[in-house]
């Protein structure tokens, strides 16, 4: 079966990587290196800085994890809701605008999965942060070349978007002028439309408001904005850090430690832990738990990319203004903000209920998916230069360690039956012959033999 199973994706992939790539322009990544504020969003924002004093000066101190919340997604001046800031005009380029490669693999990542729960009839994509709706693009034109591996299947795309800026990018990139808004702020689809396949494609604003049904959820660079709670260890015990008013400089705030226990520092920290600051995020922890849930119940599997690390790091929260580090309590609303994703507290808030691989690095990935040989077929079927050299440096930019290769993990949640042996049948039994679990691809290398 494990063999089998290779040359079924060995398939997937040789009939994707018969079609052509359109060439994208490599111009960076969202990284520490790459993250780019738009020059009509160069000054700073005195009502978000007046909004938030107002909040410490009625209700005290607040949060990192409610600063991050109310600076990047605040209804009416978040960061996020007020921009769209992807791209080459925007802040940041993520790995789907710098190659329709990376769609591609994860387009023949979810088939595969698909394909070892059995082929199920219904199929929902969820991607969560879904961007431009590049990657979401590149991933249905994957399902499109492979119709006939999908049969009868019913696919929908279903996108977990906050901001509405973003949202209307999404659906022309995906339906061009065929979506409409609801009508009804209660509707949970704040927009639906249809691709140019007939394939449905529903926003919401919340993962709870998806649907049940087998699915297959993406999270690319989603976690990673979601809101921290930071926590340093004292003689005391842990406390949590705090945003406060600088009463030494006007408009200006400042971190505090909190003097006694907040009910985070009490109920967040593991009781192993032994670092000295800790970044805790409660909103993924949440996250995780309803996807592992519906894993459960409902079948499927969930595939989260971002910049992170296992447990390991402490102080990542930052920010990005002009190709430079920002001061995080700088002219809040200016800038991006962001935290290295600890995929082990990931790990630890699914629990056992899913079967956690991961977190591995971009690079093994890819390369483990096909991404060499995709590039084989590119280059031999390339006879012009400029493009031939675009594909080299998209390539490099996606695997080299030095860039995107290694600052970016792969973690992945499955249904425990997709890695069981099948039950052994009834009788006498003379020898294990039961076919091993089929392998994952992406954490497991593609058998081409």
């Amino acid at each position: 079966m494990r063999a089998c199973f290779g040359v079924k994706t060995q398939q997937l992939i040789s009939r994707v990587f018969r079609h052509p790539v359109h060439p994208s322009a490599a111009v960076g990544w969202r990284l520490a290196q790459s993250r780019l504020l738009s020059a009509g969003e160069s000054k700073p924002r005195p009502s978000m800085l007046k909004h938030l004093t107002f909040k410490i000066k009625a209700t005290g101190p607040i949060t990192v994890a409610e600063y991050m919340r109310e600076v990047l997604t605040n209804p009416v001046t978040g960061y996020y809701v007020r921009n769209n800031m992807l791209g080459p005009d925007g802040d940041f380029i993520t790995s789907p605008e710098i190659s329709q490669i990376f769609g591609e693999l994860l387009g023949v990542w979810i088939l595969s999965e698909w394909m070892g729960a059995g082929r199920p009839k219904h199929l929902q994509l969820v991607e969560l942060g879904p961007g431009k709706g590049s990657l979401a693009s590149d991933i249905l034109g994957v399902f499109s070349q492979l119709k006939s591996v999908l049969g009868g299947c019913s696919v929908s795309l279903h996108l977990v978007e906050v901001s509405p800026a973003l949202s209307a990018v999404q659906a022309q990139t995906l339906t061009g002028s065929s979506s409409v808004e609801s009508s009804s702020e209660d509707d949970p689809v704040f927009r639906r439309g249809e691709t140019s396949a007939g394939l449905p494609v529903f926003w919401y604003r919340c993962l709870e408001d998806v649907p049940a049904g087998f699915s297959v959820f993406i999270a690319h660079e989603f976690f990673d904005a979601l809101p921290i709670h930071t926590f340093q260890r004292t003689p005391k015990g842990w406390r949590e850090v705090l945003v406060d008013i600088d009463p030494e400089k006007q408009n200006r705030l400042r971190f505090v430690v909190s003097p006694s226990p907040t009910p985070a520092s009490s109920a967040l920290i593991q009781p192993e832990e032994r670092r000295s600051h800790v970044e805790v995020c409660a909103d993924g922890g949440v996250i995780v738990q309803q996807i592992s849930r519906r894993i459960v119940e409902d079948g499927g599997a969930a595939l989260i990319a971002d910049y992170g690390h296992d447990g390991t790091k402490t102080d990542t929260f930052r920010g990005f203004k002009g190709h430079r580090l920002h001061d995080v309590l700088s002219s809040p609303g200016s800038a991006d903000l962001t935290a290295d994703v600890d995929f082990s507290f990931l790990r630890t808030m699914a629990g056992g209920s899913v079967a956690c691989l991961g977190p591995v690095t971009q690079k093994m990935f890819l390369k483990n998916m096909g991404i060499d040989a995709r590039m084989e077929v590119l280059l031999r079927n390339c006879s012009d230069g400029p493009t031939r050299m675009q594909l080299i440096r998209s390539y490099d930019m996606l695997v080299n360690p030095e860039k995107m290769g290694e600052r970016f993990l792969f973690f992945s949640l499955l249904h425990h039956s997709r890695l069981a042996r099948p039950q052994p049948t009834e009788g006498m039994k003379l020898e294990d012959k039961r076919p091993a679990p089929l392998p994952v691809g992406g954490f497991t290398e593609i058998s081409f033999s």
